[in-house]
């Protein structure tokens, strides 16, 4: 099989919140020591706990929500604190990071590797209307032939349409076409609809992910150059 056409999430495939750095202030404000890799492993644990019990959560507005989520960090940490002031000293130093999204250090390496090997590359990813300008800010948006955002066409993974959409504005095909994700409910579980082979990131190994049997689980894109001159053969 020859693959050409790569397609990737946004969220956590592309990019991260900086939000782990919020908490640490958060702890240091209450002298507590976590060390930052317990926290990442913290929000990681919450992150997949959302995507599988509570689909589409995520997605909304952050005042909905957010409580709830932190009480699952707190917990996997085995802290526990008020909740509303904890979140308010959170949203202030989240609203002093703009964009509070960033691109992984590798990311631009990556696609800039892809696409010299000849490789086309889109986004299909769920988002809001910010999600173009945070590409064009990080010099992202030059990499891909097609985005395709869930605003934009009104339709949100993991229905097979927006795959289906993304595949026909890539003048592609499933058997052509990779996808990577980061959210197997909405990822995998979406794009196997079309018959999408699709690649699920997971930094942690397979921490949060224990329920889940899926064959291609990789760590973050850095990988995906090497695994995409092995199976193109």
């Amino acid at each position: 099989m020859t693959y050409k056409y790569i397609w990737f999430d946004i969220g956590y495939t592309l990019l991260y919140q900086q939000r782990e750095q919020t908490y640490a202030q958060y702890l240091k404000d209450q002298k507590i020591d976590v060390p930052l890799s317990k926290i990442e492993e913290a929000y990681h644990y919450a992150d997949k706990l959302f995507m599988r019990e509570y689909p589409g959560v995520l997605g909304r507005k952050v005042n909905t929500f957010f409580h709830w989520y932190l009480g699952i960090v707190n917990y996997y940490l085995n802290l526990n604190f008020d909740l509303e002031s904890q979140n308010r000293f959170i949203q202030a130093r989240i609203s002093e990071i703009n964009p509070y999204w960033a691109p992984f250090p590798f990311v631009k390496d990556v696609l800039s590797t892809l696409k010299k090997e000849g490789y086309k590359l889109g986004v299909i990813s769920n988002w809001d209307q910010s999600a173009k300008s945070l590409l064009d800010y990080y010099k992202l948006t030059d990499y891909f032939d097609n985005i395709i955002i869930s605003s934009e066409v009104g339709i949100e993974k993991p229905n097979k349409e927006i795959f289906e959409y993304a595949l026909k504005q890539g003048n592609t095909n499933q058997h052509e076409s990779i996808y990577v994700g980061d959210n197997y409910y909405d990822d995998v579980v979406g794009s196997n609809k079309v018959g999408l082979k699709t690649y699920l990131i997971n930094r942690f190994n397979r921490k949060g992910i224990e329920e889940i049997e899926h064959p291609y689980i990789i760590q973050s894109i850095e990988e995906l150059p090497k695994i995409l001159n092995t199976i193109n053969v």
